[in-house]
């Protein structure tokens, strides 16, 4: 079950995303935003990711990942302008194998850490049977708002939505005898 967040943290999104850090300081002029009164400010549902796509081999980490950026909504309330951002701080992994994961980071590609394919990864989970899984991602997001030029402000509470299912084939693997090593024919099986 997803925590509720701290207004009192400071919230800084990775700096790849561009977002200053917001704080939750006193303004007794302002009256409290929760996240329920945003219903007309519909966050983007993220996008659950694997690697390998689709299948995996058991006993080797499986990389999953999650496509979440920050992003910002813009909208009239009392006739001035509002911008809502949501930024997503959790990330609630349900593998279909009865282990689950809570992670604070959304993950990349195996490429974009520069690892070699069924490498570890912060956000890999491995597979101890053969088997076909529903692999479900929820995506917890905390917002922040404006209105008619303020400062940014947090909103009270959190906001957690569902992202797509993967379904993933647990298979086996057989190793194979090859006449050349990965370094001397780059191209070749496994390689």
């Amino acid at each position: 079950m997803p925590g509720e967040w701290d207004p009192n943290q400071v919230i800084c999104p990775s700096l790849e995303l561009q977002y200053p850090c917001f704080f939750n300081w006193h303004q007794d002029d302002v009256e409290d935003v929760r996240i329920a009164d945003l219903r007309h400010f519909p966050a983007q549902v993220g996008t659950a990711l694997m690697e390998p796509g689709g299948w995996t081999i058991v006993g080797l980490p499986t990389n999953f990942y999650a496509h979440a950026p920050a992003h910002e909504l813009t909208g009239p309330v009392l006739g001035k302008e509002a911008r809502v951002r949501f930024i997503p701080i959790r990330y609630f992994w349900d593998y279909g194998d009865g282990a689950t994961a809570v992670k604070n980071v959304p993950g990349t590609t195996w490429k974009a850490q520069r690892l070699a394919e069924f490498s570890s990864t912060p956000t890999s989970h491995v597979y101890r049977r053969l088997e076909t899984v529903r692999v479900r991602l929820s995506i917890e997001y905390a917002a922040a708002y404006r209105w008619a030029g303020s400062e940014w402000m947090p909103v009270i509470g959190t906001l957690t939505l569902r992202a797509n299912d993967l379904i993933t084939v647990v298979a086996g693997a057989e190793t194979v005898l090859v006449d050349q090593t990965c370094l001397e024919n780059a191209a070749g099986p496994g390689c």
